[in-house]
């Protein structure tokens, strides 16, 4: 596939629908249990969507389960936090009294309030690298999947909350802890998140002047959508600001409390689009509370908008990033159902996508294109690459900051998304994920797999780079290797998520492997004689430079951009 084509690649297939969604793909299938193979190419499908790429170990350890079973593990997310971001910065220009001067070297600085600006931004960019550092380190769960899927849904940008680092973590807490929970408690949980009442104004909404940022997001972007119609009115947004009038932080611990003095202590009366419901005014200390839960009651009265909206979010992030009508019908409408009849669950709903014949159909598969993390995530944990450990701190976040600024280089800069809305390959018409590839960001995806596959990234004498030759030992059996068709087909196999022409391979063979030759014992006697003659440096380095050259055409091709 050139170029041209991977731009401008759609799908066909005969519509049924009377008037098909122009540049739709046409996609029939539904929420009826998946019963075909599950084979490698089923587990890799399913690891790449829910985890960031697929790990030889990880696909070893699924393949041997049911399709339900491996579901099942991957929705069964842990409990405790993964161990906090620690202080792998210097004191340098950081105030002499800040509390940022107590935390030693290599602990964490979570559980220490500063207020100087030097210290808090140094927090964000590690933060920001132990975010990654998790996604590397993720469990064999779609946790670290569903905190950025939150992340993008449940918008801030740390520039808009002065870079403070325990805010910012907080936020990751609550997205991290609330992953697979009841969505309607996390409506509570991040009206009141201290990051998000910064980031929107929260904090400064009062009776005197009601700040409408966050009644406006919490309606638009957060649980209702904007497509609704009828919908909610300018009205609604300014009476749920009313509502949400008095809550404060207490600057001393970065508390969130309510102010009764700075509530509108008025009922507050919806539009005909909420049945004209009326919220009574309180005054006592818990009047914000009661008047925040008689809100969100309201709203999830509005339960087949918000089941819908929400579905259609997770159905966009975790199989294809346009609805057609058919899957309107087939999918979204009874998932919603579910997820009303659950309480508001975000776990059986994914189970069921998840486990469904439309999630594994073939349309479904390879439609994607990756994100920049997808893409430089998945690559670290695919290829094995090396990180120094994590109590090598300093070194261990010199990596980790290098693969964030790729990122940020990439277009994804985690922690601070563009806008409220999230990041635009997410949401905008009619473009969506094409927007990842563009004259400025593929050659930056090139220049970084063409490092990590050939020179590699030195800082302080640590490299990180892609080793071929472990790789592929680890990664496929030696009987598999030694047959340059078999391991093609092997590699091609996990890297790519459609197929390419056996007359792709063949040339990719000879050009590659044989080195121009024409039989395969040209390849065959080097591989065997790496294991039979160890410590030969002449066939090591034929070998590896063999090896660099395949993966490194192989991931250069637009193929390896989709997911």
């Amino acid at each position: 596939m050139d170029r041209r084509e991977f731009f401008t690649l759609k799908r066909r297939a005969k519509a049924t629908s009377p008037k098909p969604y122009a540049g739709l793909r046409q996609i029939y299938s539904g929420l009826a249990p998946y019963a075909g193979a599950w084979t490698e190419k089923e587990v890799i499908h399913l690891l790449k969507r829910t985890m960031f790429g697929a790990k030889r170990a990880d696909i070893e350890h699924f393949k041997n389960m049911s399709l339900s079973q491996a579901v099942d593990e991957l929705l069964n997310v842990p409990t405790s936090l993964p161990a906090p971001p620690v202080k792998n910065y210097d004191n340098s220009d950081i105030d002499a009294a800040d509390a940022d001067l107590t935390v030693a070297p290599g602990t964490t600085w979570v559980n220490t309030i500063s207020k100087d600006f030097t210290a808090n931004s140094r927090r964000m960019n590690s933060l920001k690298a132990w975010w990654i550092g998790n996604m590397i380190n993720q469990d064999r769960s779609i946790r670290e999947k569903m905190i950025l899927f939150w992340h993008n849904h449940w918008t801030t940008e740390s520039l808009m909350y002065d870079e403070i680092g325990t805010y910012g973590y907080r936020y990751h807490s609550l997205l991290c802890e609330s992953a697979l929970g009841n969505f309607k408690k996390l409506v509570k949980d991040m009206t009141l998140n201290v990051a998000m009442l910064r980031y929107l104004n929260g904090y400064l909404n009062t009776y005197t002047a009601p700040d409408e940022n966050y009644a406006r997001e919490l309606q638009e972007l957060f649980t209702l959508g904007k497509e609704n119609n009828p919908n909610y009115t300018e009205d609604d947004v300014m009476t749920a600001a009313r509502v949400l009038t008095g809550w404060r932080i207490k600057p001393e611990d970065e508390s969130v409390y309510f102010k009764p003095q700075d509530h509108d202590k008025n009922s507050k009366t919806f539009s005909s689009f909420y049945n004209g419901t009326v919220i009574a005014g309180r005054s006592d200390a818990t009047g914000g509370e009661a008047e925040l839960d008689d809100l969100i009651n309201m709203i999830f009265a509005k339960s087949v908008e918000v089941s819908e909206f929400i579905v259609k979010k997770l159905y966009t992030w975790f199989v294809y990033y346009t609805i057609g009508p058919d899957t309107i019908t087939n999918v979204i409408k009874p998932l919603a159902q579910q997820f009303r009849d659950s309480g508001w669950e975000i776990k059986p709903v994914l189970a069921t996508l998840l486990k469904s014949e439309h999630f594994f159909d073939a349309n479904s598969q390879g439609c994607l294109i990756k994100s920049p993390l997808d893409m430089i995530v998945g690559l670290i944990r695919e290829f094995d690459v090396a990180m120094p450990p994590s109590s090598d701190y300093v070194n261990y976040y010199n990596m980790l900051e290098f693969l964030h600024n790729q990122s940020v280089l990439m277009q994804q800069n985690i922690g601070d998304p563009p806008g409220v809305s999230g990041w635009p390959a997410y949401y905008q018409l009619p473009q969506f994920y094409e927007m990842w590839i563009n004259h400025d960001t593929m050659p930056k995806r090139e220049r970084f797999i063409d490092q990590l596959i050939t020179t590699g990234y030195m800082r302080d004498n640590v490299k990180l780079i892609i080793d071929p030759v472990t790789f592929t030992k680890n990664s496929f059996p030696r009987a598999l290797a030694r047959d340059p068709n078999l391991l093609i087909n092997a590699i091609v196999e996990v890297l790519y998520r459609v197929p390419i022409s056996d007359a792709s391979k063949a040339r990719i063979k000879t050009q590659i492997l044989l080195s121009g030759q024409v039989q395969d014992y040209y390849w065959t006697d080097e591989w065997d004689r790496l294991y039979d003659v160890p410590g030969d440096a002449v066939t090591y380095n034929t070998v590896y430079t063999r090896l660099r050259d395949l993966y490194k055409y192989l991931m250069n091709l637009a193929e390896y951009q989709l997911a």
